[in-house]
């Protein structure tokens, strides 16, 4: 695969994710929401990671905001500070291997009205990064 194919690829399952989203709003499962929202943002920029600084060494971590921090130089437009606030916020909601505490508060703080914000501003985010494609 060259690099635009494996963009593509990533691509592919991110928006895969952020249609996932979509369907766990209708089916009111507001943590979900968050988590695809997530995996879907993380996945673009990982995308762009591999367009921007070589595929081969992507790092294997889920912070957002730090991921894209290593290559915002090379951007075509700044990453703003809100941008990097709903970043860090999206990072909350990567649930792989949490404490069961700690997803039980999260379920107990995600409502469908957080749900709905967070699904909305990562359908405009997303389509921005999209936009950062060298």
């Amino acid at each position: 695969m060259n690099d635009i194919e494996k963009y593509e690829y990533w691509l592919a399952h991110a928006q895969d994710d952020l249609q996932t989203a979509k369907a766990m709003f209708h089916a009111k499962r507001w943590m979900y929401v968050m988590f695809c929202c997530q995996q879907a943002v993380e996945k673009l920029i990982k995308g762009l990671y591999g367009l921007h600084l070589g595929f081969d060494n992507i790092p294997r971590i889920h912070n957002i905001s730090r991921l894209i921090s290593y290559f915002t130089e090379k951007l075509s437009q700044p990453v703003t500070q809100e941008k990097f606030d709903f970043f860090d916020i999206l990072t909350q909601y990567y649930l792989n291997n949490r404490y069961p505490d700690y997803i039980e508060d999260l379920l107990t703080q995600t409502k469908e009205d957080s749900a709905k914000d967070i699904l909305t501003k990562t359908a405009e985010v997303f389509a921005w990064l999209q936009t950062l494609k060298p």
